[in-house]
C-alpha cells in the first residue's frame, strides 16, 4: 500500500489522501496513521482517493470508517496499549463529519463491497475529483 497527499483549492482547502494498492489487515493501520497525522497538521476536509485500490478486506472498511472518528476529532489511540481502537457506526453520532470525509473513484469490486456492507449510504462518493472537491 502506497499513501499519497495532495491539496486541492474548491470553497475550502481539501487533502486529497490517495491509496494505491489492496487496502486490508497488512496495512489498514497505516491508512488509520497517516490519517492522524494529516488531522493532527490541521486538515478539516478529506477526500479518500480509491480509484487505485482494488481490494478492501473487512480490515479495511474499517479503516475507513476509523478515519471519519478521526475527523470527528476522536483519538484513534488507545492509552493503554497504544493501538488503534474503534467502535461502531452511528449514522446519526457520524453523519455530521460525513461533509468533512469523502470517497473518490472507488473501483468497481470496491463499489460493491461497499454497497453491499451497508458505507456507500454512510460515506458520500464521487466519480470525479472536480465534482468532489465541489462538494465540500
Amino acid at each position: 500500500m502506497q499513501i499519497n497527499f495532495s491539496r486541492q483549492e474548491g470553497r475550502v482547502p481539501v487533502t486529497v489522501m490517495q491509496l494505491m494498492g489492496d487496502l486490508d489487515a497488512s496495512n489498514y493501520t497505516d491508512v488509520i496513521t497517516k490519517a492522524q497525522e494529516t488531522y493532527d497538521n490541521g486538515t478539516r476536509d478529506l477526500l479518500i482517493d480509491l480509484s487505485k485500490v482494488p481490494y478492501v478486506s473487512s480490515a479495511g472498511l474499517m479503516s475507513l470508517h476509523a478515519v471519519v472518528l478521526i475527523f470527528a476529532g476522536q483519538s484513534m489511540q488507545s492509552k493503554q496499549t497504544g493501538r488503534p481502537s474503534f467502535r461502531s457506526i452511528n449514522a446519526e453520532r457520524d453523519g455530521a463529519v460525513r461533509q468533512h470525509v469523502k470517497l473518490l473513484s472507488p473501483q468497481a469490486a470496491v463499489d460493491q463491497v461497499l454497497d453491499v456492507v451497508g458505507l456507500k449510504l454512510f460515506f458520500d462518493i464521487y466519480p470525479d475529483l472536480e465534482s468532489a472537491i465541489q462538494s465540500f
